[in-house]
């Protein structure tokens, strides 16, 4: 499985090659054979006997991260919506995209989302979930921002970024409780755990933790306003992350660690709470918008609240609901993005305002819409896979689980009055997106072209996730079967519902509801225009968009006073800032918990040679503060470093003092180097203030650092690792100079890193180059 998930990464690396092949083929075309190859992959999979799989690779095995993959119900039932949704994706920007577009970056970020959303819903690590998991936030900034040169693109990738990453490391959080509390960093073991973590005093964090990821990701209310901005990108990319995968990643994490937390009665109320109210709430804001992919945003907003609420509900049948209704939800949603995507693309317009009437010039589009609208809606038709949801969701809310909390009582009396209301305004909202873009009277002047219907080639997608709907809602049992069923075991743990059926009979409350539903929406359908005043009170000016702006806007203002602050362009002021803290913070922490021990009973006789190299280190030293010519600083600043290399020569450390003569000379070399264009040093006496501030900050600093260094010689609270080094350095590093095989081997990750700041330096220095030559040439 390993390769399953890295092959969209590696494709993505000979994306730039292939797109500079345009002319000759479609950049599209070799990107769909990849998620067509793992669909029909993962498709093997399916059937009644499917047992669960696990596989691992070692990475980091001294910390336990280890690529850890577990395939079961749950984890196949997304990677074949990732992948066979992703193929129509492509397939859909192949005809969607202008050809002149920058299809090769396109690319390269979808394969990026499509890798990291299989790590997601296949790790059984929680440190590589969480690493595809950003990998998500950073590759969906990318494609949300695509046409980065229209400014709301980049607000509303900027926006789904920062709120994402937010919860990401909120997530991030309570995986690093679980695995303290439980020893391990493996999901499956923490739910066969799941006992260890429920006594835990820290498990209230780690769920609270693990919820602010999955409800920023999944865009629950107060977290949604992420969504209605990400629609500013490109129609494939909607239809792709924000109806089918990565707004659906929230909902897996909640799914998967259900497990461990569904027996604490807060995470009902938490969940349920938060999913409910993002139901009411998407729903009644999806009526108000004219964006056809505003309302669609704000329908999605609604649908996920609904299966997130549902998660939370944590019963047998509100778990098989709950991810039945993923499936339906992925099949007539990504439809419906891609019909949006097809208006824009033909009318060249999304306002719903200046559309209507368009069913007569595009009527293949239309009956998509109608299919997909409809099971949006929950129309009672046995061939509509969303009324089977909305029905099993319906009863779910009939059958809440008891609990002992007045808010669980208060929850399970009115959670079902909501789901009504909620559904009532999915209704509306449904019938308004079909009828306002393909009924009523045309309006063509108001139309920047003639629209007329889509080329074969863009309909092809819609039309398999609409044929998805009709053959789910014909034949669910077989669906139920093969895999349904078995992403529901994994969820609750034990066998869920047997079969799928439409009818109950009149006498079932959840058919109902249902007639409440259709009844109350069309009756506000039919007068939306003498309600719709309502909006002007609730919301009214009231948005979270206004407290984030504000928020970002606070955050701006700060950090331009306090850059305005400290960035005055004088180095002595950066290095007394700079020491000053440092000073400030860790001698007031080591003098809190008893950091400073001094204790000379172990110390080595002090020879006339090494006190005399002292006194002349020192002697230097404070020269430099008295030097008042350039070339006499740099010479006694030396006589410091090659100081310290005699000490070096005197303890017998030649390799240090050979490293330390080779960075002196160079150091004054290139100081000699660049001696014309040092600034002269200015006679004048600094002010009083300025002297006492500077000699205050160095004594401090001087004097914590002689404090640490006697301090840490003087404490023996480890056990020394100089001779695991000695001992081992030729068994593990295959050397015998122990230095050397410490950078490396056994500090090899620390030596990578300094190489790597060292070449992204250079870099720098050789762009600043060309940069120059360029505008020097010009």
């Amino acid at each position: 499985m390993l390769y399953v998930v890295l092959i969209p990464l590696l494709l993505a690396c000979l994306i730039p090659f292939i797109s500079k092949m345009k002319h000759n083929i479609h950049t599209g075309i070799p990107v769909l054979l990849i998620p067509s190859a793992i669909f029909i992959y993962f498709i093997r999979f399916v059937g009644t006997n499917f047992e669960p799989m696990r596989q691992s690779y070692n990475w980091i095995p001294s910390l336990g991260i280890n690529f850890d993959f577990y395939l079961d119900g749950l984890s196949l039932l997304f990677a074949l919506l990732i992948s066979g949704i992703g193929a129509l994706v492509v397939l859909y920007s192949i005809y969607y995209l202008d050809s002149q577009e920058r299809l090769g970056h396109f690319y390269v970020y979808l394969l990026m989302f499509m890798s990291a959303m299989l790590g997601i819903v296949l790790s059984d690590n929680i440190f590589v979930l969480y690493t595809f998991w950003e990998l998500t936030s950073i590759s969906s900034f990318l494609l949300i921002g695509y046409w980065h040169f229209n400014e709301k693109s980049r607000y509303g990738a900027l926006k789904s970024l920062l709120i994402t990453v937010l919860g990401g490391l909120s997530m991030f959080g309570g995986f690093i409780l679980l695995s303290v509390m439980t020893g391990t960093s493996s999901i499956q073991i923490m739910i066969q755990n799941a006992e260890v973590i429920m006594n835990s005093p820290y498990m209230p964090l780690a769920l609270g933790f693990i919820l602010l990821g999955a409800f920023t990701k999944s865009a629950q209310f107060p977290f949604h306003i992420w969504l209605p901005d990400a629609m500013e990108a490109p129609t494939p990319v909607s239809a792709y992350l924000h109806s089918a995968t990565m707004v659906k990643a929230g909902l897996f994490l909640v799914a998967r660690f259900s497990p461990i937390f569904a027996g604490f009665e807060w995470f009902f109320i938490i969940v349920s709470i938060a999913g409910i109210v993002t139901l009411c709430w998407g729903s009644y804001m999806a009526v108000h918008q004219t964006d056809l992919k505003a309302i669609l945003a704000f329908s999605t907003i609604s649908q996920l609240g609904m299966i997130m609420a549902m998660l939370g509900f944590g019963t047998k049948l509100a778990i098989f609901a709950a991810v039945f209704h993923i499936l339906c939800h992925a099949t007539f949603k990504g439809s419906l993005f891609m019909v949006a995507g097809i208006v824009d693309h033909e009318a060249g317009t999304r306002d719903i305002r200046n559309l209507g009437g368009l069913m007569t010039l595009m009527p293949m589009s239309a009956a998509l819409a109608l299919f997909g609208t409809f099971s949006m809606a929950g129309i009672p038709l046995p061939f509509l896979n969303g009324f089977y949801s909305k029905e099993l969701f319906f009863k779910s809310t009939l059958k809440l689980p008891e609990g002992t909390h007045v808010i669980t009582t208060f929850l399970v009396e009115v959670i079902p009055y909501l789901a009504v209301f909620g559904s009532i305004f999915t209704f509306v909202y449904s019938l308004y997106f079909l009828f306002g873009t393909f009924g009523g009277q045309k309006q063509l002047d108001k139309l920047p072209k003639r629209p007329h219907e889509a080329p074969v080639g863009m309909l092809i997608a819609p039309l398999v996730l609409v044929l998805g709907v009709i053959i789910i809602g014909l034949f669910p049992n077989a669906f139920n079967g093969a895999f349904i069923a078995h992403a529901a075991e994994s969820v609750a743990g034990t066998e869920v519902i047997k079969e799928i059926t439409f009818w109950h009979g009149f006498g079932s409350t959840a058919f109902q509801m249902s007639l409440v539903v259709v009844a109350a929406g069309i009756l506000l359908v039919s007068t939306r225009r003498k309600w719709s005043m309502i909006y002007s009170f609730v919301p009214g000016r009231a948005s979270a968009n206004h407290i984030y702006d504000a928020a970002i806007a606070q955050l701006d203002n700060g950090s331009r006073h306090i850059n305005t602050f400290i960035m005055t362009g004088s180095l002595r002021r950066y290095m007394a800032i700079i020491l000053g803290t440092v000073f400030l913070i860790t001698f007031g922490f080591m003098l809190a918990t008893g950091g400073f021990t001094i204790d000379f009973s172990n110390l080595a006789d002090v020879t006339i040679t090494e006190i005399a190299v002292v006194l002349v280190i020192i002697a230097a030293a404070v020269g430099t503060i008295f030097t008042k010519h350039n070339l006499g600083a740099i010479l006694v600043a030396g006589v410091v470093g090659y100081g310290v290399s005699l000490l070096f020569v005197i303890y017998r450390a030649p390799d240090l003092a050979l490293t330390q003569l080779v960075v002196e000379t160079i150091s004054v070399a290139l100081f000699l180097l660049c001696f014309y264009h040092l600034p002269k040093l200015r006679n004048e006496k600094p002010q009083v203030r300025t002297r006492w501030i500077n000699g205050t900050v160095s004594i401090g600093f001087g004097a914590l650092m002689t404090l640490i260094g006697i301090s840490a010689h003087s404490s023996d609270w480890f056990s020394s690792i100089s001779d695991y080094f000695l001992e081992t350095s030729h068994s593990l590093g295959g050397g015998d100079n122990v230095v050397n095989v410490i950078l490396v081997d056994m500090r090899g990750l620390d030596t990578l890193f300094e190489i790597t700041v060292l070449g992204i330096a250079a870099l720098a220095i050789y762009s600043l180059i060309k940069l120059k030559n360029n505008r020097g040439a010009k």
